[in-house]
């Protein structure tokens, strides 16, 4: 009950660090950390090394593609890309079934790319849309989060599902077909219908400036072909190289490029260098001004990164203290239906530590008791964990910082948008487990 309460309250410390004191993020989570590791048992000694750890660890594995993309979203909304692919999204899709298209559009890019990629990828055409159409930005991002989400906490070839497949020593293919079918209705559900909510218009967001580019003639766009495959080439990328990849053994001499190209910072590399080119370049634009951009795009996402690896900082303390462990460890001994207490292990253990990914692994580890003993379908014990992972991201997680940052919202805005629709995903994913469970 003390680990509960001490989570609770640095939890309520970190918000009233941001909202009330005016602290900067950043610097109220490394507080925060420091606090919450002293009063969870932590040495002295060692908590400043959890706090390097956890930055390290969460920014090595995500600097390079929010900076590449953060660039990549430039050359994109500044050549005019953006705008060629909303307005061939309006004529194919119509203006009344845009949130269809995006949630569509972000179910397909996310299925290869983490979430944090398909985001930064993504933000640039959400933020054309609500532009070019004249419609409220939450009511087009929803559908596009909801998408992103979904395909990030139950489809492999993402991390948390593939580890929990092996784990479980559930079947990969039949994960993939249980998990298609849960995403898709999860999806309509809490993407495009939510969004459909009168309080999401009224959401007053003003975009970051490196993806507001004003719309230019139409005359001066770029092609449609040349728009699409240069926005959309981390994806194809990543396809191919990972349909390649499932084809050669990791002793064939090929095995090494492959894996080296289909890295998403690599990919993310490739795919700038190809966008400076076909978007700039190629279309009569000088380097210099190129590079300007690119530069006044990481400028713009400096503070991003900060408040993220504030919360990389935060998590490793939560992480080292145990937190997780002692919290997975009381919630096992409730008698209720298997799959309902892996889903309430991996909600309690995301809304203390923030990482959805963490969160799955480590039910997975307490969970898989219950897996052994039989009873349950593995595959389906790795859905309701990965919905419950996806629960209720707040102020410790850094995907709530990536939202509330690019959107420009408030705090109290990324709470009434991004964590009610983390929410409703990992409600409506419990649900679709259960009645699944039914029929398998």
């Amino acid at each position: 009950m003390m680990t509960f309460l001490i989570v609770g309250v640095s939890i309520l410390f970190l918000v009233g660090l941001i909202v009330w004191m005016k602290v900067e993020p950043f610097i109220a989570f490394l507080l925060t950390s420091i606090a919450a590791g002293l009063f969870l048992g932590i040495p002295l000694a060692s908590i400043s090394g959890s706090i390097q750890r956890g930055i390290g660890s969460l920014m090595g594995a995500l600097v390079i593609v929010i900076v590449l993309g953060a660039m990549l979203g430039k050359v994109v909304a500044d050549s005019g890309a953006a705008q060629r692919i909303a307005l061939f999204l309006t004529e194919s899709f119509g203006e009344r079934r845009l949130q269809w298209s995006i949630a569509l559009t972000a179910f397909i890019v996310g299925i290869p790319l983490f979430f944090n990629v398909g985001f930064v990828l993504l933000i640039p055409l959400v933020f054309a849309v609500s532009n070019q159409h004249r419609i409220p930005v939450m009511v087009v991002g929803i559908p596009m989060l909801a998408a992103l989400s979904v395909t990030h906490g139950l489809l492999p070839p993402h991390p948390a599902p593939v580890a929990l497949v092996a784990q479980f020593d559930a079947h990969m293919g039949t994960t993939l077909i249980y998990g298609l079918i849960l995403a898709v209705p999860t999806v309509i559900l809490a993407g495009p219908l939510l969004g459909k909510l009168p309080y999401f218009g009224t959401i007053q967001v003003k975009p970051l400036a490196v993806f507001s580019a004003k719309p230019k003639p139409i005359e001066q766009l770029p092609g449609l072909v040349n728009s699409l495959f240069t926005a959309l080439l981390p994806v194809f990328l990543l396809i191919v190289l990972s349909l390649l990849g499932l084809n050669f053994p990791e002793d064939h001499p090929a095995y090494g490029w492959i894996a080296f190209f289909s890295d998403p910072n690599v990919v993310m590399l490739l795919s700038l260098i190809w966008a400076t080119y076909s978007l700039g370049i190629g279309r009569g634009q000088r380097m210099a001004t190129i590079m300007e951009g690119y530069g006044t795009a990481v400028k713009d996402i400096a503070l991003i990164l900060l408040i993220i690896a504030g919360a990389g900082a935060y998590k490793e303390v939560l992480m080292d203290s145990g937190v997780s462990a002692e919290i997975g460890a009381s919630l096992q001994q409730l008698p209720v239906n298997p799959l309902l207490l892996g889903w309430l292990i991996a909600a309690v253990i995301r809304i203390s530590v923030g990482s959805a990914t963490v969160a799955a692994l480590t039910a997975a580890g307490i969970s898989a008791p219950l897996v052994a003993a039989g009873g349950v379908d593995p595959n389906l014990m790795v859905l309701a964990i990965g919905t419950g992972s996806l629960i209720f991201s707040h102020v410790n997680d850094g995907g709530f910082w990536l939202v509330k940052e690019y959107f420009n919202l408030s705090i109290k805005q990324t709470f009434l948008s991004w964590t009610l629709l983390e929410t409703a995903v990992a409600v409506i994913g419990l649900v679709g487990v259960l009645v699944l469970d039914v029929f398998v």
